[in-house]
């Protein structure tokens, strides 16, 4: 996200949506890449969300939809494991 205000709110919405269960704002960080023929400087608030596979394309669609970017960097990472109390609290926080 562009500021930190943006970042915070886009991050609320998804929570209240059940869309993704745990957020983590990330330190404001310096971005370079090309666009349209120009080489880009931009600050941005980078977000880590947690979500689960049934969740992911609402996810992505809700993200698209309120980013400002044209273009917003999206990944999905695969879970291979992890704590499963912690697992299984991120399952609950999306099926309520």
């Amino acid at each position: 996200m562009p500021n930190e205000a943006s970042a915070k709110q886009l991050a609320e919405t998804l929570i209240a949506q059940n869309l993704a269960a745990c957020i983590n704002l990330l330190s404001p960080c310096q971005s370079i890449y090309a666009w349209q023929g120009k080489i880009e400087h931009v600050s941005e608030v980078p977000l880590l969300i947690k979500t689960n596979q049934t969740q992911y394309n609402a996810l992505e669609a809700a993200i698209i939809k309120a980013h400002p970017y044209e273009l917003p960097e999206i990944i999905s990472i695969h879970v291979s494991g992890g704590l499963p109390r912690y697992l299984q609290w991120v399952n609950t926080q999306l099926s309520t």
